[in-house]
């Protein structure tokens, strides 16, 4: 669902240029996901380029705004009061757009693909306005006044859970109309995970043992993407991470919100979308590559999640259709 004929309407003037021509500058599959900055306070956006250069990546950013970045592939920086966060791929942080200079860019020839969730000072006071001792300072401060400095906070590692929103988020599973509220979900959820600060208090038990029980999901999601056309099975998992293969099916599905078997399947089938995307496959190869061995239960599993068959995935950069046309198979591959 696109709409960037009126998003760039949310964008306020001054230093900041109109986010649509910023991107377009570079060629950038840029796309609004969900949110509306000016109506809701959040807006949910997804880029996907290549650049000839670096690009300067403030020129899209919001005054008085947080900005969340869930960086998944490519590399770039944010420098704001002399601090400097670094976006290396499957990192997450954020950035206060705030009174004083904030700078950033994206490494040139790189592939570049990332979700940005961007947040009103208002859309945050209003829901936590309660938990300002709790969040990064950077971020209390423009709760606190609408004269808050910019200013960066930490980068931290995409969780497991977070690496699976890239498909969710590009695709809600809900239905149209209750898409603004689930989208605001999404983002009251991701402040809560990357906006709070842990207190210097002690530990508890129940504490580690979560941090414990993430530590091994982030492991288990390690090896299914190293071995994913021969991944090991549950009592193997089980004995590499540590514990009984009962107590990591039952952790895996709290942490990830779905089974082990449901998350394979995902990450064969996106791993599989990327290698048609690339124009490299053709059907057959992709299949096999991710560890189908039946061609009919990939199209049908890839036809579910993608809603189209794989020999119609389309292809969704400028630079993945014009490799595919050099290499003179703009046509397709047979599968």
């Amino acid at each position: 669902m696109s709409t960037e004929g009126n998003h760039d309407e949310d964008k306020v003037s001054g230093p900041a240029t109109r986010e649509g021509a910023v991107w377009t500058s570079v060629g950038a599959d840029w796309r609004h996901l969900g949110g509306s900055f000016r109506r809701h306070g959040f807006s949910f956006e997804w880029h996907d380029f290549e650049a000839g250069s670096d690009v300067d990546w403030s020129r899209s950013f919001h005054a008085g705004s947080v900005e969340i970045c869930l960086n998944f592939e490519g590399e770039g920086q944010v420098t704001a009061a002399g601090n400097v966060l670094e976006f290396r791929p499957r990192m997450a942080g954020f950035y206060v757009c705030g009174v004083g200079t904030i700078s950033a860019q994206r490494r040139a020839h790189k592939r570049h693909r990332f979700i940005t969730v961007e947040l009103s000072a208002e859309f945050l006071r209003r829901h936590l306005n309660g938990y300002r001792a709790w969040l990064h300072p950077v971020v209390q401060a423009l709760v606190g006044s609408d004269r808050a400095r910019s200013g960066v906070g930490a980068s931290l590692p995409l969780s497991a859970r977070q690496q699976a929103l890239l498909g969710t988020l590009r695709r809600p599973p809900v239905l149209l109309e209750g898409q603004v509220l689930w989208y605001q979900a999404k983002a009251i959820e991701l402040v809560v995970e990357l906006l709070f600060q842990p207190s210097d208090d002690r530990e508890l038990f129940c504490a580690r043992a979560r941090r414990l029980a993430h530590a091994r999901v982030e492991k288990v999601v390690a090896i299914l993407r190293e071995r994913l056309s021969e991944p090991p099975g549950l009592e193997e998992l089980g004995r590499l991470v540590g514990c009984s293969p009962y107590y990591l099916s039952r952790t895996f599905s709290s942490e990830m919100g779905m089974t082990l078997p449901q998350y394979l399947r995902q990450l064969r089938l996106e791993r599989a979308a990327e290698l048609l995307r690339s124009g490299r496959f053709n059907v057959t190869e992709a299949a096999m590559e991710v560890g189908y061995s039946s061609l009919s239960h990939f199209s049908q599993a890839f036809h579910e999640r993608f809603g189209c068959c794989p020999g119609l995935f389309p292809m969704s950069t400028g630079p993945q259709r014009a490799l595919r046309k050099a290499d003179g198979s703009d046509g397709g591959r047979a599968g």
